[in-house]
């Protein structure tokens, strides 16, 4: 074998007298430092939102960030709100609004200062909406709150409100509605809420929800005189709004078919002008370029509308407020409409029908007791005999049919009604966030009877309704 002289490969060169030529190597990436900068302010983030208390390593280098992007440091600021923040900085509120849907650049590129600046406004809107501390809540905290949220809402373009549900026209974006709503309910019930109510200042601080309704429906019993008055307002005003919601849903929805039986009204509002004209085209003069028209056709504009029954079973027990209170809203705008009676009927372990008083929810919602278990047996007796034609009969029952040694009673009536002709329509909640828990149970027999339970966002149940009476 011939050794092979050395200074044929280099590389191979122990003695040392010849350079080994370098090696190609991998660079290691230089950091960027707006990918730090967003770090920074992340780890502070999560480190305030887990230990109150401040890290100065975290807060220092959190400020040096905010004041090189630009932004005021009060964003670093736990007990400042958004409001306070907008409004010594009102340049901010438009980079608020949208903040967490941002949209995509076209060229796929990132710019990553613009990142950590929407870093540290995100950071200012979680630490506020999540990090609330424990202890006793003053009527301006909750309110303080309830008007962060409204900017955390904005940022997830959604309206103040749209999250937390009563207000809200659509599911909740990434799930935070249940969320919120569980925040704002800890926050409501640390709160002194009859001594906040028996003053009116403090009173008229508060906004209403749906966490301080249930509170205030749940307590009623025990308040009087300006607290209970106070009270009343409140429910009233929530009731109003989430009304005007519904009722846009509702008039949305209206539209029955074209009575085309009914003779259309001559009017001239009604007048086909297409039709008439194509209809007498036959009369067209060539000679003297004239149409004679000898009959007006006019549009049919009565619409079909048969007399429909609706009754609705409400579960009030202690899980089931939120679709008590959307579902006696709803009840009492559809007891609006021409030609649908309208029946109401809530229940615990005993049931009470609400049917003199369906046109209005405030006074509704007054007579309810919400919590305790649950009878859908002692519902049901109190349903079935307000059904006098099936065919045009609908029932409506909202609950979770947690019934347990009653379920088979129960459904066993569900399906009788269900047999005789009634349009049964099954729903887990009724709640703004689409949120709904069901018994398997149920949910697998319902749909083996062809009536599965339909979403529980209210939107969807407007739909349903709609189908049926019009």
């Amino acid at each position: 074998m011939t050794d092979l002289p050395a200074e044929t490969d280099p590389a191979l060169d122990l003695t040392g007298t010849d350079p080994v030529p370098d090696l190609p190597t991998e660079t290691a990436p230089v950091p960027d430092p707006d990918d730090n900068r967003r770090q920074v302010l992340y780890w502070r983030l999560l480190a305030r939102l887990f230990d109150p208390e401040e890290q100065p390593a975290l807060e220092s280098a959190s400020l040096a960030v905010v004041e090189d992007v630009g932004l005021p440091p009060t964003l670093l600021d736990p007990a400042v709100s958004v409001d306070s923040v907008v409004q010594r900085h009102p340049e901010l509120a438009e980079a608020f609004d949208g903040l967490m849907t941002p949209e995509a650049e076209p060229d796929g590129a990132r710019d990553r200062a613009a990142e950590v600046r929407r870093a540290a406004l995100a950071s200012k809107l979680l630490l506020n909406v999540f990090s609330t501390g424990s202890g006793a809540v003053s009527a301006g905290q909750l309110a303080r709150w309830q008007a962060d949220t409204g900017w955390l809402e904005r940022a997830l373009g959604r309206p103040p409100g749209g999250l937390r549900g009563g207000r809200a026209t659509g599911p909740a974006a990434g799930g935070l509605g249940p969320e919120l709503g569980a925040v704002e309910a800890d926050l409501v019930s640390r709160m002194r809420l009859r001594e906040v109510l028996a003053d009116p200042e403090l009173a008229a601080r508060l906004t209403p929800s749906m966490s301080l309704i249930e509170q205030l429906l749940r307590d009623k019993g025990n308040l009087s005189g300006v607290a209970l008055a106070n009270a009343k307002s409140l429910i009233r005003r929530y009731v109003d709004e989430v009304a005007a919601v519904l009722r846009t849903q509702v008039e949305k929805a209206t539209v029955g078919e074209l009575d085309r039986s009914v003779p259309p009204k001559r009017v001239f509002r009604n007048l086909d002008l297409d039709r008439t004209i194509w209809k007498n085209l036959t009369n067209w003069s060539p000679e003297e370029e004239r149409l004679y028209v000898d009959r007006l056709h006019y549009r049919h504009t009565t619409r079909r509308a048969t007399p429909q029954r609706l009754i609705v079973v409400v579960d009030q027990s202690g899980s089931m407020v939120d679709s008590m209170v959307n579902c006696t809203i709803l009840a009492s705008i559809f007891a609006g409409l021409p030609k649908v009676d309208v029946h109401l009927i809530a229940y615990d372990t005993r049931a009470i029908d609400l049917t003199p008083w369906v046109r209005d929810p405030f006074d509704v919602l007054l007579r309810t007791h919400l919590g305790g278990g649950n009878d859908g047996p002692v519902a049901m007796a109190t349903a079935r005999p307000k059904i006098a034609e099936p065919k045009n009969t609908v029932m409506v029952w909202i609950s979770d049919f947690y019934e347990f040694d009653r379920s088979q009673p129960l459904f066993e009536g569900i399906e009788a009604v269900h047999r005789s002709g009634v349009r049964f329509i099954p729903v887990g909640s009724v709640t703004s966030s689409g949120r709904q828990e069901v018994n398997p149970w149920f949910r697998e027999r319902f749909k083996a009877l062809g009536t599965p339970v339909i979403s529980g966002h209210i939107d969807k149940l407007v739909h349903e309704l709609k189908t049926f009476l019009t």
